[in-house]
């Protein structure tokens, strides 16, 4: 079952894309006392998550802050390693934690992986925003396949 409002966020290890590389993050201390927009893509240097997704949320970056969020935080299933060379091309800097969930432990756990063996692909997390104040979700919202509406930075933005 797909995680909803109201639902705290499990407990999982994260691996986080650095420049001095992997470092590993609790679900705890990524989301305890915090104001947090995470938001989820099928997979680093893809079409739509490298021309339209994680750009947004760039661009969109003094905007959320401005509406209280602590931290913006991307996720794909993908090693720390690829998320950090990703977010280095894309040019993050501090603005985007970019976050690894390389087997799929956290997604599944949000009900949110997406069966992409058939492809090739593995299993990835489909495309979702999720916003959680200290650890509480009060916002989800998760893609039709092929679609990106609902979980780009606008929408997040419009709901916080």
């Amino acid at each position: 079952m797909t995680i909803q409002v109201g639902d705290s966020i499990p407990s999982a290890r994260l691996m986080q894309g650095t420049a001095e590389g992997p470092k590993e993050i609790s679900t705890e201390e990524l989301f305890g006392g915090k104001t947090v927009v995470l938001f989820g893509v099928p997979g680093a240097f893809t079409p739509t998550c490298s021309a339209k997704h994680l750009p947004g949320y760039v661009e969109n970056y003094a905007a959320l802050k401005a509406k209280g969020v602590d931290t913006v935080a991307c996720i794909a299933v993908n090693d720390a390693f690829v998320m950090g060379a990703w977010g280095k091309d894309q040019g993050v800097g501090d603005k985007v934690m970019m976050l690894a969930d390389g087997s799929a432990d956290f997604t599944k756990k949000l009900g949110l992986e997406l069966d992409l063996v058939a492809r090739g692909l593995g299993v990835r997390s489909q495309r979702f925003v999720l916003v959680a104040k200290n650890g509480k979700v009060t916002h989800i919202a998760v893609e039709a396949p092929g679609a990106f509406e609902v979980s780009k930075a606008e929408a997040a933005l419009a709901a916080l």
